[in-house]
């Protein structure tokens, strides 16, 4: 076996030289950056947990119930049918992040995602609190070892089997989940199944994996470089204010004369110093183990850990606060930041023209829909009476809250059908007759005829069918 090569820099900020982990225990910034986003962290946690319950028009504000093939958003109700009204949904929101980032780059990861909001407010504070997780230091410090493992297993047990408990609300409807909670597990054994695995996910991801979530199986921080442009808003180091690096002596060396060893770089005057002070703040404080002064990475998080961390450098050495700060790449490099740009000129323009026909496609569904397909089997039958028979299938969706019936009614052909009653939220396909005089298909074997259908609150669809038949007139006709 050949020697392995030595990368020439650190490959992954989880990952150490010889291939093992590196765990990251950082330290903690309590700056006015940190103050806002605590505040909206924990607002965050209670939307995330109280939405299931929320509700709009008697419906719940999120809901997607893949078992019932039911999609709620903002109390509209979308089923697999509307394939148009959900790949404009999925359009709107892709574009709509598309935009965020342009504009303000990775906020979505550092102050919304519900993986860095429950990682750095909830589960991290455990252990700060009990010293565990590479933490030494903490106000239970007394306890043993032993005794802080397994309070923090039984915490973090506890804490992922209530976030399984509310991930599930959002796909089964908080109804359902309150009887599978209080009914027994074999009652509803796949209810139950996937509460127990999507809690073991939990403690495996907030336990183990952690911040390798963002950096390592994430794609958004991978996809951040074609959604950035050099006028984003970033989190960045002004190198020109900062470079090169060191620690300022009360002594002035410039005028001290200093023997260099061969092999060794000059050593800088000290006014030719950078105001960073190579403390290393940053890197201490970074949730993804990075640093900051070596630009733009696709593992920051822009988590503003750092800034508040330097900040606070800063001001106790007497320098002004800003060398981290929130900019953009072409403010960094002192250039003009351009407040008109492409992207987001175009992503807006594409914003509403999706917004639009999504709103417009939605209003013009109403309280249900309803499409006519011909039922399988012949195509007509010309019945002893002379009268042709095409079988038809009527296929009804009721979008309201409660259950609904429907009539089908004609001019110009006889229907042998009956008045469907729909539950809430259901579709109901059903075949009936349409019979049509055979001189309708005196000018060719393909007719259109118009049918109406009608609720009972007096809503109208008009469908429209092609019924087949023999061409010509009937024998004996003048």
């Amino acid at each position: 076996m050949g020697t392995l090569l030595e990368p020439e820099e650190r490959v992954l900020a989880t990952l150490n030289a010889d291939g093992s982990r590196r765990w990251i225990t950082p330290r903690l910034a309590k700056g006015a950056l940190w103050k806002r986003r605590r505040i909206v962290g924990y607002a965050l946690i209670a939307l995330f947990v109280s939405l299931p319950f929320v509700r709009i028009g008697g419906k719940p504000a999120l809901l997607l119930n893949v078992i019932d093939r039911e999609f709620v958003f903002g109390g509209t109700t979308f089923y697999p049918t509307d394939t148009l009204l959900l790949g404009l949904l999925l359009m709107t929101i892709f574009v709509s992040i598309f935009f965020l980032t342009a504009l303000f780059g990775r906020v979505w990861c550092g102050w919304a995602c519900p993986q860095t909001v429950y990682l750095e407010l909830v589960f991290r504070p455990i252990d700060r609190l009990l010293g565990t997780g590479g933490y030494t230091r903490s106000p239970l410090s007394r306890l043993p070892a032993s005794v802080r493992k397994a309070l923090r297993t039984l915490v973090f047990v506890v804490l992922s089997f209530a976030l399984a408990n509310v991930f599930l609300a959002y796909f089964v409807g908080t109804e359902r989940l309150g009887e599978w909670v209080l009914g027994s597990p074999l009652s509803h054994p796949m209810g139950f199944g996937i509460v127990m695995l999507v809690t073991a996910g939990m403690l495996f991801d907030f336990g183990f994996f952690r911040e390798q979530l963002c950096t390592v199986a994430c794609p958004y921080g991978r996809m951040q470089s074609v959604m950035l442009d050099t006028g984003s808003l970033i989190v960045g180091y002004d190198a020109r204010r900062g470079e090169p690096r060191g620690r300022k002596k009360k002594a002035r060396t410039s005028d001290v004369s200093l023997k260099v060893l061969p092999g060794q770089p000059e050593p800088v005057a000290e006014q030719e110093l950078g105001d960073c002070v190579a403390c290393t703040m940053c890197v201490q404080v970074c949730p993804t183990g990075i640093d900051i002064r070596d630009g733009l990475q696709l593992e920051c998080i822009h988590c503003t850990q750092c800034i508040d961390a330097c900040n606070d450098v800063m001001l106790k050495v007497g320098r002004p606060t800003g060398l981290i700060r929130y900019s953009s790449q072409s403010g960094l490099e002192g250039k003009p930041t351009k407040r008109l740009r492409a992207r987001v000129i175009i992503y807006p323009g594409i914003l509403l023209v999706l917004l639009t026909a999504l709103f417009t496609v939605s209003m013009s569904k109403g309280g249900y829909s309803a499409e006519l397909l011909r039922a399988a089997g012949l195509p007509y039958n010309v019945l002893p009476s002379g009268e042709v028979a095409n079988q038809a299938r009527v296929r009804i969706t009721n979008r309201s809250p409660e259950a609904r019936t429907y009539t089908l009614s004609a001019e110009t052909v006889q229907l042998r059908s009956e008045p469907l009653i729909v539950g809430p939220g259901e579709t109901l396909s059903e075949k009936f007759l349409i019979l049509a005089d055979r001189s309708l298909f005196a000018t060719g074997s393909r007719v259109e005829v118009t049918l109406m259908l009608e609720d009972d609150l007096g809503e109208q669809r008009t469908l429209r069918h092609s019924l087949l038949g023999p061409a010509g007139a009937p024998q004996g006709t003048p």
